[in-house]
């Protein structure tokens, strides 16, 4: 059986591409569903509704420092989706559903283009400011104008669940694409609330607004390692 490889600003990747070192720090912001739905029309995935009417927006920040892509900084916004051909809901339903990456910027342009050309993430380029203290916060910024600021309280220290499975969509020029994970983490914490967000004037920004953002966090959750590894991705 061949081995996939990709051929990126000169240097070639082997699947599946490992990330060895990261961590992670995550928001999840309770939306409206319908106005979540509209946001992500264009790629033909059915929003999952945790509660009637009501959806799941993340907000992460991943900080890669060691992997087959280099070391990054990146910012995602994504919602949680049903897959193709599935309608479920519900809150026990959740484990389920998996995730569709709506924006992606990062820091460095290898993983820009290695994401854009191999998985269809939507990678741009983007200002990081993070900043660790009492309280881990970070800024990001594209094209001079702020996208959004985030402050994480400190959450509770707890068992990291065993090496997971994930399924995430993406879309491209047009294609819509699947791409499956593995993912170990180490050092997690979690707590309801935790997140103070503020919006800035970049058009990522004023999406956010029309799901009722800045508003309180149903939940954080870190992690001090994450182990990761990305398969090729398969267009619906």
């Amino acid at each position: 059986m061949s081995v996939s490889q990709h051929t990126i600003a000169g240097t070639v990747l082997t699947m599946p591409v490992v990330i060895r070192k990261a961590d992670q720090h995550s928001a999840m912001f309770s939306v409206d569903a319908k106005a979540a739905q509209r946001l992500i029309d264009y790629s033909g995935l059915e929003i999952f509704e945790y509660l009637p009417g009501r959806a799941i927006l993340l907000q992460l920040l991943v900080r890669y420092i060691d992997g087959d892509l280099g070391k990054y900084h990146e910012y995602g916004t994504a919602f949680m989706v049903n897959k193709p051909g599935t309608h479920t809901s519900g809150v026990r339903a959740m484990a389920s559903a998996a995730t569709l990456i709506h924006h992606l910027p990062v820091d460095q342009e290898f993983t820009l283009e290695a994401g854009r050309t191999i998985w269809g993430y939507p990678k741009i380029m983007a200002d990081f400011n993070v900043r660790e203290g009492r309280k881990f916060a970070f800024d990001v910024s594209a094209d001079g104008q702020l996208i959004t600021g985030i402050e994480f309280g400190r959450g509770l220290p707890h068992p990291a669940p065993g090496p997971q499975t994930l399924t995430t969509y993406s879309h491209l020029d047009g294609v819509t694409r699947e791409t499956s994970s593995e993912m170990t983490t180490t050092g997690a914490r979690t707590r309801l609330g935790g997140a103070r967000i503020r919006l800035g004037d970049h058009p990522y920004a004023k999406e956010l607004a029309t799901l009722g953002l800045p508003k309180r966090a149903l939940m954080t959750q870190s992690a001090t390692n994450v182990e990761m590894s990305f398969g090729d991705a398969r267009a619906l």
